[in-house]
């Protein structure tokens, strides 16, 4: 398994995620760290703990992430982001999983925010993931993707890396590739495989109307290729003969 890291002016948080990698039950074959222009020490932390560093110069968590699954010589591509905090046998149970799953061109998982009081992290997380898994599982047709805690066979990203919007900036990369897949892909949602993760992206009335904007732009560009109606159609083979391209 590889795992793919896209960061950008983040090396306190990746400090803690390439030690939590370290300390895996079963180490990962690489792990990738894309170093997407940054002005702080992330390429030197990311060196430091042996992770293969590559660099991303245009802007944007699309080009980095891409740019990171395009190198990855692994089966199996996970993900994780750099604020992203996987449990000692996340390496493990996405393995498991996607050996389990055969079926399966992808797994995401669970997450839980570690920087928030127990009695506010739990019940925030599960409505914050529950609202985006429902919504995202209603926009796609299929359950959608986590960026944060997720996993993809290489050879299904090799056969839709030209579908996705990887030159955008304003989209929401995990969704945009859950999209892409199409509703004839089957995504496996395994809440047992959980990372914790800050709860930066709930601070702040322009964050989330940010994620807001962007969440609307991902579904415009993919809707504009195949609306919500057909990729349900597809899913149960309603009068519809051809899978989106």
């Amino acid at each position: 398994m590889s795992v793919v890291i896209p960061a950008r002016d983040d090396a306190v948080l990746l400090d803690r995620c390439l030690r939590a990698l370290a300390q895996q039950t079963v180490a990962p074959a690489e792990v990738i760290v894309v170093d997407n222009a940054s002005e702080d020490t992330t390429a030197a932390v990311a060196a430091f703990h042996g992770a293969r560093v590559l660099v991303e110069p245009t802007v944007g968590i699309w080009a980095a992430a891409a740019t990171g699954y395009d190198a990855a010589e692994a089966p199996v591509i996970a993900r994780l982001d750099a604020d992203s905090l996987p449990r000692p046998d996340w390496v493990e149970q996405i393995t498991e999983a996607m050996a389990q799953r055969p079926e399966a061109a992808a797994v995401t998982g669970w997450g839980r925010f570690v920087d928030l009081p127990r009695l506010i992290g739990i019940p925030a997380a599960a409505v914050y993931l529950g609202a985006y898994y429902a919504l995202g599982y209603a926009a796609s047709a299929r359950a959608p993707l986590w960026g944060s805690n997720m996993a993809i066979r290489r050879s299904v990203w090799r056969e839709v890396r030209g579908r996705v919007h990887r030159t955008e900036r304003e989209v929401h990369d995990d969704m945009d590739l859950a999209l892409a897949l199409g509703p004839h892909h089957i995504v496996a949602t395994v809440p047992r495989i959980v990372v914790g993760v800050s709860a930066r992206s709930l601070r702040g009335m322009a964050q989330l109307g940010r994620r807001f904007h962007r969440a609307l732009r991902t579904l415009s560009l993919n809707w504009s290729r195949v609306p919500p109606w057909k990729r349900w159609a597809l899913r149960f083979g309603w009068g519809v003969r051809h899978a989106p391209h």
